[in-house]
């Protein structure tokens, strides 16, 4: 089972735009009760490319300096998840679960 703050490699095929491209490493962000009963998940992309932002968390990972990607989120097959790399820290995790309540709330 997927859980909420892996991060998994990501095969994202025809992408449009400025939308994330390839393969690309995400972060989890779908609760566990939601991901057990759908096909799908939701996800953030990281990048080590993109400016910071008060949505964008920073992240170290895989010895590289990035930012994970909250103004990106996406809803993602999990038929395109091709291995998981690893796992955010429970203050990331806290940091991103933050930001997107701040994101939805009213």
């Amino acid at each position: 089972m997927v859980m909420r703050a892996e991060i998994w490699l990501i095969d994202f095929d025809r992408p449009i735009g400025s939308v994330t491209q390839k393969r690309w490493p995400c972060v989890v962000v779908s609760p566990e009760e939601m991901d057990e009963h759908l096909n799908t998940l939701i996800v953030a992309p990281m990048s080590t490319l993109d400016l910071p932002a008060p949505f964008r968390i920073p992240i170290s990972f895989m010895g590289k300096d990035g930012l994970i990607l909250l103004d990106q989120i996406s809803a993602t097959e999990k038929t395109r998840l091709v291995r998981k790399l690893g796992t955010v820290s429970n203050e990331t995790l806290a940091k991103i679960l933050d930001a997107l309540q701040e994101v939805f709330a009213h």
